[in-house]
């Protein structure tokens, strides 16, 4: 019983406040900021075994950077938003980008592949081992998001929503809705929740 309590708990933890909160940069992510230019990458490999950049989606209007992984519970608890979304506004030229850094053994391509295939990820899902491109952005949690808008710098960050199990703010709808309509997000960050990035 006391177990089953602990777990409950550490579920409505998750939910609802969160991993990591910290001082400027942004507001809670040090050294990368809203305005900021979105880092660009080359030549990360797919699940559909090609080699993607940023530069490919220059036809879009918003790009989605959406760090993922497969191991994190808090990460797959969220796929179904993220396909949801994806879908939603593929018409409307968003384009979603998932990225994976972590290199445990079930975070690996192959992995990916899977997964992707199981889940039928309608968006690019793409591996850097390096991990180079989560430092650049300062990525600290999966899921983390970054919206560049039409010049690619930041112009959202943070959250999808603001609860894994029954949202009620839908952060990341809400931003793409403004920066479509022209205008700026009124929330244009907020605190990113998930399991740490495992960095090396």
């Amino acid at each position: 019983m006391q177990r089953r309590t602990a777990l409950v708990l550490a579920l409505a933890v998750i939910g609802t406040l969160g991993v990591v909160g910290n001082s400027y940069g942004g507001k809670f992510n040090p050294g990368i900021k809203v305005g900021d230019k979105g880092p660009s990458w080359i030549d990360l490999i797919g699940t559909d075994d090609k080699r993607h950049g940023l530069d490919e989606y220059k036809e879009d209007k918003l790009v989605v950077v959406i760090f993922i992984t497969n191991s994190c519970p808090v990460s797959r608890a969220y796929e179904d938003r993220i396909l949801s979304f994806a879908r939603d506004y593929q018409e409307q030229g968003v384009q979603v980008v998932g990225i994976n850094v972590n290199n445990l053994p079930d975070d690996r391509l192959d992995k990916m592949k899977i997964r992707a295939e199981e889940k039928g990820f309608n968006f690019p899902y793409l591996y850097d081992p390096s991990q180079k491109i989560a430092r650049a952005y300062r990525a600290r949690v999966t899921p983390h998001v970054y919206v560049l808008d039409n010049k690619r710098t930041i112009a959202y960050m943070g959250a999808i929503d603001d609860n894994a199990r029954k949202p009620k703010r839908h952060y990341l709808r809400d931003a793409v809705d403004s920066l479509l309509a022209g205008e700026k997000p009124d929330r244009p960050e907020t605190l990113q929740r998930g399991c740490s990035i495992l960095y090396e």
